[in-house]
């Protein structure tokens, strides 16, 4: 027979409850939306009271909720504590997202009284007022949408008021609005080339290569491990990668290895000659300043590195890539100008242009869209098929320019 526990006067504790050392009372609780609470009390009457009321109130909302009542944020925190199966990263982010822009607004809207046209119009007042773009409202809508459906199974609703919705602005909004453009060919050179001469710069060389002649996404190439390359096979093992991302717990960013959502992810890529090189030069550099030390979640042996031997946060990344553009673009117009001739400049772009620009560079020269789907890692092939149609049109501008230059038909 199991033992009662008991407080300091002899009185027995229930499930939940306890008592510190200082006297205090505890009452630990799990609510309706899987996250545990906890209730404090002076003494034993007054937590018990607070356990009533406590008890009272879930079966309030849960009353709510089963007659409908109850508000879009109760619902989505019931949706977000049953998906037991997000990746820590996923689920982060769509509460991030949820929190700053539905929450304090929409999402006090009693469930039942929301209507496609709120839906909609919610929507556009995030573009609109909020600035957002439609990749990220997508992701909002990623959030939304399954919540509505579980209200919708649950029986609360009879219809998913934002089915449809996100199709509907993506076609007002147009489809190619916010495609990120590659490189042109000749900026791609001038940039890398650049880098490669300035006594300022030249360091991030070895780094810009392997993005540029891999296509991988940074956090991937953030978190590639000395043991990924296999020199003698001519190729890396793209297996994980990292993510810098905010901690609600500790109210910090912290690296974190997040594993592929799905076998796309998990992929080999051989080497180009200059990859191969950016590797070696690498290693031989970090002799002299030192190999990353830093280790995330048991892994270490990371390629890449800041001068205090630590993971580069995204953002650094970026920054320095802003830099390196715009201090080109200075020199290039001044030397444009003493040359006579038109500059090439150098639009703004970011790490993940990289990407687009590396894939655009293999659909100019490969046609099997299997195999660009999968060096790039693309989970859905529709998204490799908007990218290649994308370079064959801009192949196709190119190929009557040269036919009209090199023609004399006309």
């Amino acid at each position: 027979m199991a033992v009662s526990r008991k407080d300091n006067k002899g009185r027995v504790l229930r499930k939940g409850e306890s008592q510190r050392s200082d006297g205090r009372y505890i009452y630990q609780y799990t609510d309706p939306t899987g996250n545990r609470r906890v209730a404090y009390a002076n003494d034993l009457l007054e937590l018990r009271e607070k356990e009533k009321n406590l008890i009272k109130d879930q079966l309030d909302g849960l009353e709510s909720y089963c007659s409908g009542k109850t508000t879009l944020n109760y619902v989505f925190d019931r949706y977000i504590a049953t998906k037991f199966d997000l990746k820590q990263n996923t689920r982060t982010n769509y509460k991030y997202m949820y929190d700053h822009c539905v929450r304090d607004t929409f999402g006090k809207k009693v469930i039942t009284d929301i209507k496609y046209s709120d839906v909609k119009f919610f929507y556009y007042s995030l573009i609109n007022e909020g600035g957002l773009k439609t990749n990220t409202l997508d992701t909002i809508h990623t959030v939304l949408h399954p919540t509505f459906e579980m209200a919708v199974r649950d029986g609360i609703i009879r219809n998913n008021p934002s089915n449809g919705v996100m199709a509907e602005i993506k076609k007002n909004c147009g489809k190619n609005k916010g495609i990120r453009h590659a490189l042109t060919l000749e900026q791609q050179r001038a940039f890398l080339n650049y880098v490669s001469k300035s006594p300022i710069y030249s360091h991030w060389l070895p780094l810009l290569t392997v993005l540029f002649g891999t296509g991988c996404r940074i956090g991937e190439i953030i978190g590639l491990r000395w043991e990924d390359v296999d020199y003698e096979n001519r190729f890396i093992s793209i297996n994980h990668a990292t993510i810098y991302m905010f901690m609600e717990e500790t109210h910090k960013s912290e690296f974190h290895i997040s594993t592929p959502k799905t076998e796309a992810g998990v992929r080999h890529i051989p080497m180009l000659e200059a990859v191969d090189k950016a590797f070696k030069d690498e290693y031989e550099a970090q002799k002299e300043t030192g190999f990353n030390t830093q280790v995330v979640e048991g892994m270490s042996g990371f390629i890449f590195c800041s001068r205090e031997g630590k993971l580069l946060n995204p953002s650094v990344i970026n920054r320095a890539i802003r830099r390196i553009y715009e201090a080109y673009n200075a020199e290039e117009i001044i030397s444009a100008k003493k040359q006579r001739r038109k500059p090439i400049m150098i639009p703004h772009f970011s790490c993940h242009h990289i990407r687009h620009t590396f894939c655009t560079r293999f659909c100019e020269n490969e046609t099997n869209l299997k195999v660009i789907q999968n060096i790039m890692g693309h989970a859905n092939i529709e998204t490799t098929m908007d990218i290649y149609a994308e370079a064959t049109e801009l192949k196709k501008h190119e190929a009557m320019k040269a036919l009209e230059k090199n023609s004399d038909i006309f």
